[in-house]
């Protein structure tokens, strides 16, 4: 049986907290999480990969175990998550790697691959944007607005975001059954998010989002450049980062794999099994695990 570490390290004056398992001397796989849970979301498929891969599963800086400062103390944007993050990396001598994002950790891989490109081996991106096509419009509106206009009734409307009600629809939104997704994920993250303090740095951080809309053009850039191998798992269904995202990824890295899957936004809490398959055996032919 595969041993987990829980482990935390000071960078910058700040702590970070990760999970690892797997060989010290093996392919690193770091995996980057999104909103509105941490690290968390890994720990089952940490096992599965470590078998082979000395697999690392940080929480940013807000997030999960991760220090916590308020707004006033720290600049909530996706350019100091990454800064923090790369950090954290060389501090524990992380020097190559091949990156998991979803979510909130899509901007953040992005934004680690154009600092350093050749330090990214490889990318699995699951459900994790990198294009105009994937933002469903709807669920995007109010973000795009209040990051437009920036007034206090813009910030507010977003504030149902952080309620319980929007929480457990993430998890279970898409999900041909409901019933296989457990309920302490999104409990996991509601008692997370009622921290003092949690609120400004979300409302931050969905004012901040649209900046990584702007890096876009780059990103593309680099997967064509690259030729980095691409694996983009979907949840067909998610009705936040749409199945257009994934298939975009075909435009700038036309031998991406890419598999759609029945299920929404968090897809290793009901396809667990099927994503972890896929991505092991994309590893494997993508002799990423030498």
């Amino acid at each position: 049986m595969v041993t987990v570490h829980h482990r935390t390290v000071s960078t910058g004056g700040l702590d970070v907290f990760w999970r690892e398992a797997g060989p010290a001397d093996a392919p690193v796989l770091v995996l980057l999480h999104g909103y509105p849970t941490s690290s968390h979301m890994f720990r089952h498929l940490i096992p599965v990969l470590a078998e082979r891969y000395r697999v690392i599963a940080p929480d940013h800086i807000g997030f999960g175990r991760s220090s916590a400062p308020s707004v006033d103390e720290f600049d909530y944007t996706f350019a100091a998550l990454t800064e923090v993050t790369a950090r954290f990396l060389s501090t524990i001598g992380v020097a190559h790697y091949t990156i998991y994002v979803q979510d909130y950790g899509a901007p953040i891989g992005w934004r680690l691959a154009l600092a350093d490109p050749g330090a990214v081996d490889g990318v699995i991106t699951q459900n994790g944007n990198a294009y105009e096509e994937g933002f469903v419009a709807e669920f995007w509106y109010p973000i795009w607005a209040d990051a437009a206009e920036r007034t206090d009734e813009t910030r507010d409307a977003l504030r149902p975001a952080l309620g319980r009600a929007a929480v457990e629809w993430q998890y279970t939104h898409g999900v041909p059954d409901p019933s296989t997704v457990d309920p302490d994920a999104w409990e996991h993250d509601i008692a997370l998010l009622a921290r003092p303090g949690q609120d400004d740095i979300q409302l931050a951080l969905f004012r901040d989002y649209t900046t990584n809309r702007d890096l876009y053009p780059a990103v593309h850039a680099w997967l064509r450049t690259s030729r980095v191998p691409v694996l983009a798992i979907w949840g067909r269904n998610d009705e936040i980062f749409d199945a257009a995202g994934a298939r975009a990824f075909l435009g700038d890295a036309p031998d991406a794999h890419i598999e759609l899957i029945d299920g929404g936004h968090f897809l290793l809490e009901s396809e667990l099994d099927l994503v972890a398959t896929t991505i092991t055996n994309w590893l494997a032919a993508a002799r990423l695990s030498h």
